[in-house]
């Protein structure tokens, strides 16, 4: 089987105005993100950050393989399609908003799921989202 690449951009083709909805969302909740830091701040402030990076980790796990430009290797669309799901970071918010006893007992779980949802919410602004399985933008 021969695969092509898909005509057109390689970034996601999700109209303006849904373009406009993530990064709105995602400008909201990176003020929140640093609200939460400078409020809590100790373990939420590593926690924020490996949040914000995990959606990432698949795409710099592909840096330097063999493979066309704005491709990601196959291998890793499952992790990328899995760390890129805006119910995932959302249902951990929710989980840690009801466990503990105290703000500074989720301060870090929650700040870690929302600061995963900012970034999911900002690189879909930037018209970057799911893959298909031959790991071109969808």
């Amino acid at each position: 089987m021969v695969m092509t690449e898909p005509a057109g951009a390689t970034r996601s083709s999700t109209s303006g105005g849904v373009r406009v909805a993530w990064g709105t969302l995602g400008a909201f909740l990176l003020a929140w993100d640093i609200f939460e830091v400078a409020k809590h701040q100790g373990w939420v402030i590593p926690a924020a950050l490996v949040g914000a990076a995990l959606p990432l980790l698949p795409r710099l796990a592909g840096l330097g393989r063999a493979g066309r430009p704005g491709r990601l290797p196959a291998g890793l669309v499952p992790a990328h399609n899995l760390l890129n799901r805006a119910p995932i970071p959302f249902a951990v918010m929710v989980v840690f908003s009801f466990l503990g006893d105290r703000p500074e007992d989720i301060a870090a779980p929650f700040t870690f799921g929302m600061s995963w949802l900012t970034a999911i919410a900002l690189g879909r602004a930037a018209g970057f989202g799911l893959c298909t399985r031959e790991g071109w933008q969808r």
